[in-house]
């Protein structure tokens, strides 16, 4: 037996169905008990992972096959109460959340042949990608001049989609936008009635604040959830469970946890779970269950490089990104239970396509030649039997697709990426994965990154500090990876020339996440790689030496006027709005009443208004008003409004302020030195 087992993931069902066996009595006793219980010893016994609560209380966690507990008697205790018990609920509370794509299909739906599920913490789906064939799960809107571009716009399009102010008529969707999609179709009866409860339950949360969201809101969460999901909305059931597991680690105060995360999150599930209880018949709303595998025929890629996955959840592993002759991007995934050990482990496994023997470094770095291939909606290679592979000899950066990939200018690029709406953080998420080549010269390290400008290799002569400043934040901190190190070296050198392979940053002004880098052709400053490295370094995995940089006196100094360069989002006085909107999940509407009780939020207010963001100082004051508004029941006495309203003038106040901050990231790339 072993006393080192960890929880297993647990379906959302299962934890809602045991708080709500609780008495009112032992549900007041359950957010002490589940850190209570959390912290004993955990036996594995086989399968089984058990652990004694007491001395007539041990509990059984028994998962299934595929490691999840899916169903109810999966979870036993041999107390007296069981299985109405506190420790059974609190133990089932404290485990991680089961992935949908682990769980069964719900009655009524079968998995076709192809449908493969994803694995956690790999990149999304995303239809429409370049290395994906043609589908039509998710259709472009027919009038996508309805989502807000610009801050005005944003702050009347999402009073429009949220019901701006306290004024509107109650109900999750009482303002929905008129745009309508191609192919759209209802929702039905049930997906309507699942929505809404999903905003009931959402709505609730929002006016707690993470204080009053513990394991009982969060368990209705979760049972609205699990609603969703009977109901055919997997989009909303995935944003309902990212919620809940942003309010976990709030709570509990994870070292990775961001309240803007967590902002994002619910802005997100509640701005689908209105559409939808409105009856939009926009399906993006709805989304997709499964990622189907689709023949896609022969196919020659060439690797770029790789990329370590650690999720929060406990997954760990490698992404492989290649790329054909004509510029299709394509992944290869290896990502499974395991954490930082299996992501450095998984960086030289095998790859598991055919009967090809390389491992991801030797891909990263080398090719393949597909016959029977099958890709996913995103771009992900399958591993059928039927698909045979074999190896071939790579490309360099200079070469071919990828010499390509670093002659488009970075901001036209950048602007590419950006350019969709703020109303999905999903979609939004899903169109900045694709990765953008650049020539940068390295200018020094400012804070928590390094800032470079764009080095143009193209043409008679090569053009230094084309375009913006642009930051440069590692992908990951955590200490098992060579992220920070690698850019902490590459600061080092001011002056350096350097070939980039990176992803924009979509919350920041200007900043790229560098992911592989390499050195510029013919360049005398620029890096100086092992010959086994075949001229390309992943900053995750390959760790960059001194040795392997230009001396100091070669490389020309790239002078001092990036640093005093502003950064329009944090010039901006948008703070004040971002403070009152995470202020709402952070306290409460408590917090923000108090808020507006002191005279705070108008001072705010006037303060956008003579900076002229006059529609964002509206919702601040909107949201600081309803979440002061008492009413007075049958007897006369104060009590606090409903939660729609307050949910209402908060989703509206977060879109626009998305939206506004949005439109300054993509005007940030434009900016001229």
């Amino acid at each position: 037996m072993n006393s080192s087992a960890t929880l297993p993931p647990v379906a959302p069902h299962v934890v809602a169905a045991a708080v709500d066996a609780l008495t009112s009595r032992l549900r007041k006793k359950l957010d002490a008990a589940v850190g209570q219980y959390a912290a004993l010893v955990r036996v594995a016994d086989g399968a089984d992972v058990v652990v004694t609560c007491g001395e007539d209380a041990v509990v059984t966690l028994s998962p299934g096959p595929s490691g999840v507990i899916a169903e109810e008697g999966q979870a036993r205790c041999s107390c007296l109460l069981a299985p109405r018990c506190l420790h059974r609920a609190a133990l089932l509370t404290a485990c991680p959340l089961a992935d949908p794509a682990d769980l069964p299909l719900p009655d009524g739906e079968s998995a076709t042949p192809d449908d493969v599920p994803a694995s956690p913490g790999s990149p999304p789906s995303r239809p429409g990608h370049p290395g994906a064939p043609p589908t039509d799960e998710r259709p472009v809107p027919a009038d996508p001049g309805r989502t807000p571009e610009t801050g005005q716009e944003a702050g009347q399009g999402a009073g429009q989609g949220a019901g701006q102010g306290s004024g509107q008529s109650s109900g999750p969707g009482s303002g929905q936008g008129d745009g309508r999609t191609a192919g759209a179709v209802v929702p039905g009866a049930a997906q309507v009635a699942a929505a809404a409860g999903l905003w009931r339950a959402a709505a609730a949360v929002l006016s707690a604040g993470v204080p009053g969201a513990g394991a009982v809101p969060q368990a209705e969460l979760l049972r609205a959830a699990h609603t969703a999901r009977l109901a055919g909305l997997p989009k909303a059931e995935a944003a309902t469970l990212r919620v809940v597991r942003g309010l976990r680690a709030a709570r509990a105060r994870y070292d990775g946890h961001r309240l803007a995360d967590l902002v994002s999150a619910l802005r997100e599930l509640l701005l689908t779970v209105g559409r939808l209880a409105a009856s939009d018949p926009d399906p993006a709303l709805v989304g997709t269950v499964r990622r189907g595998y689709r023949p896609n025929g022969g196919l020659k890629v060439y690797g770029v490089f790789r990329e370590p996955v650690i999720s929060s959840t406990g997954y760990g592993g490698v992404v492989t990104h290649l790329v054909t002759d004509d510029g299709r991007w394509f992944s290869v995934a290896d990502v499974k239970p395991g954490g930082p050990a299996r992501a450095r482990g998984a960086a030289t496994a095998t790859v598991a396509i055919g009967a090809a023997m390389m491992s991801h470094a030797q891909l990263a770095r080398g090719g393949l030649l597909i016959a029977g291939a099958t890709v996913s909606p995103d771009g992900r290679l399958g591993a059928g039997k039927g698909v045979q592979a074999t190896p071939v000899t790579g490309l360099a950066w200079t070469d071919g697709p990828l010499g390509a990939l670093f002659t488009r200018p970075l901001a036209e690029a950048a602007g590419e990426r950006l350019s969709a709406g703020a109303w999905s953080e999903e979609e939004s998420a899903e169109q900045v994965r694709e990765p953008v080549g650049c020539d940068l010269v390295i200018v020094g390290a400012a804070g928590d990154h390094v800032l470079a400008r764009q080095f143009l290799t193209a043409g008679p002569a090569p053009a230094e500090g084309e375009g913006p400043v642009v930051r440069l934040v590692p992908a990951s901190r955590h200490p098992d990876l060579a992220h920070v190190e690698n850019l902490r070296r590459l600061a080092s050198r001011p002056g350096l020339r350097v070939r980039v392979v990176a992803r924009v940053e979509p919350g920041r002004a200007a900043t790229l996440v560098p992911l592989a880098v390499g050195p510029v052709a013919g360049e005398e400053a620029t890096l100086r790689l092992p010959p086994e490295w075949q001229g390309r370094a992943d900053l995750g995995y390959d760790r960059l030496q001194g040795s392997h940089l230009p001396a100091a006196d070669a490389c020309p100094p790239p002078g001092q006027d990036a640093y005093g360069e502003a950064d329009p989002l944090e010039g901006a006085p948008l703070w004040r709005v971002r403070r009152l909107v995470e202020l709402a999940v952070s306290g409460g509407r408590r917090a923000v009443a108090e808020s507006a009780r002191g005279g705070d939020a108008r001072r705010q207010a006037a303060s956008l208004r003579d900076a002229g963001f006059r529609t964002a100082a509206g919702l601040a004051v909107a949201l600081a008003d309803e979440a002061d508004r008492r009413e007075r029941d049958v007897f006369g006495r104060l009590t606090e409004a409903g939660p729609d309203g307050y949910a209402r003038a908060w989703l509206a106040a977060a879109t626009h302020l998305a939206a506004t901050e949005r439109a300054l990231v993509r005007t940030s790339w434009q900016a001229t030195p």
